[in-house]
């Protein structure tokens, strides 16, 4: 049979931009691990530099070829659009799916299909990532990380961790055939009819069919024109269906936007063949002035081992510049840090909430995210060096369908400053 790590690798994407003549990138999950990682958490010194690196999966942004790839009963990493829940019933529910700053629904960022092989409970696993898009709230959540020692900090970012055995209530015991013959073998929870991602447990009290995961989430709806098809809905029951969006298609001023995640090696880049146009920073290729902005940045590093790790990370990215996404759950896996200051150290990483065992290293997100996003490079923008997720290293499989890991968010020093 085959393994479930191998699943998805018979599809093939194009490059990321339609001109280039590069070679396709397999479509696949990252490669499954035996038993975790234990990657440590914090900057490391020169003289641990030496040990064998493990190898990195890379993560690349294209547009789906077909909305229908990314459905979840075929298992897909995706970023933006709205979240293929791998469990589609128990859902994260009350202020887990909420900015702890502002209180608002947290939006959709990314999800990861990353099963692990020798784990009978995690023969089906994806990680998902939510972020508030306020900025104010990242800087109170970068801030605020350091406090979980005291207890739960707030936080404006968040990752579950879903994940399913073999034999489900969801799924085949099968994999995908891809020929359009695949379905889920149940539906899955109503969600709410504005944002499209969390569970609509509030009805409007007028028409009783229109669903909403918050109060604010049904005013917007209101306001945007469910005012005048409440009425319909109200008159006709056939009406639900021309005035409802279809599930899955939400217009994309609620949410960012979508694409599949394809992936290759890390070591498939040779840094010495990197031209100079692709050997810029990640960061410097989003709008604005970038010899003005890296030179400002710069200016703030206060020492000499952030110069250090700011150029080690700018060598490293330049070799694949479109990377969003860092994948890597072998024993000895780090996470790629811009700075070495802000950076956790070991006793910052929390152990599991659930079992109480070791997080590891598993992968981290990178700036390019924001230029696909869209996000605009302004003060308030939402802006990271990088944010860096920890799992559970045994995958625990606890009486809780979506499990919250830990997430460190990295900025740059004049995001920090920002008042």
């Amino acid at each position: 049979m085959e393994s479930n790590a191998e699943k998805l690798r018979g599809l093939t994407i194009t490059s990321l931009d339609e001109e280039d003549d590069e070679p396709e990138l397999p479509h696949r999950s990252p490669p499954a691990s035996g038993g975790g990682g234990g990657g440590g958490a914090g900057y490391e010194d020169d003289d641990e530099e030496e040990e064998e690196e493990a190898e990195v999966t890379l993560g690349f942004l294209e547009k789906p070829k077909h909305p229908g790839l990314l459905l979840r009963h075929l298992f897909p990493s995706k970023a933006g659009g709205i979240p293929a829940w791998l469990d589609p019933v128990n859902l994260p529910s009350g202020n887990s799916r909420c900015c702890g700053f502002c209180g608002e629904p947290l939006q959709f960022v990314l999800q990861i299909y990353a099963p692990i092989e020798d784990n009978a409970a995690s023969f089906h696993r994806t990680l998902f990532m939510f972020m508030c898009p306020s900025m104010a709230c990242l800087l109170r959540d970068q801030h605020d990380q350091w406090k979980h020692r005291q207890g739960n900090p707030c936080r404006s970012v968040k990752v579950f961790r879903c994940q399913l055995p073999r034999s489900n209530a969801f799924y085949s015991s099968e994999p995908p055939k891809h020929n359009d013959s695949d379905k889920p073998l149940c539906p899955g929870a109503p969600v709410c009819h504005w944002c499209g991602t969390w569970k609509g447990d509030k009805l409007c009290s007028s028409c009783k069919k229109a669903r909403y995961c918050s109060e604010k989430h049904q005013t917007l709806h209101w306001r945007s024109g469910h005012k005048s098809d409440c009425l319909q809905l109200i008159s006709s029951s056939e009406a639900s269906s021309s005035i409802f969006p279809a599930v899955g298609k939400v217009p994309a001023s609620k949410s960012w936007p979508e694409y599949e995640i394809a992936i290759d090696y890390e070591g498939a880049f040779n840094s010495d063949s990197c031209d100079e146009s692709n050997s810029k920073s990640l960061v410097m290729q989003r709008p604005g002035k970038p010899d003005d902005m890296m030179q400002s940045w710069m200016d703030q590093f206060e020492a000499d081992a952030d110069n250090k790790c700011w150029a080690s990370f700018q060598e490293r990215v330049s070799r694949a510049p479109k990377q969003v996404l860092r994948y890597c759950r072998e024993e000895n896996a780090k996470p790629l840090w811009a700075l070495s200051a802000g950076c956790p150290s070991n006793a910052d990483i929390p152990s599991c909430s659930y079992c109480r065992g070791p997080l590891c290293y598993e992968f981290q997100i990178m700036p390019q995210l924001l230029y696909y996003f869209g996000v605009k490079n302004e003060p308030d923008s939402l802006d990271w060096a990088t944010i860096v997720v920890y799992t559970c290293k045994g995958s625990c499989d606890q009486n809780v369908s979506y499990k919250e890991e830990f997430a460190w968010v990295q900025l740059y020093p004049t995001t920090t400053t920002r008042s």
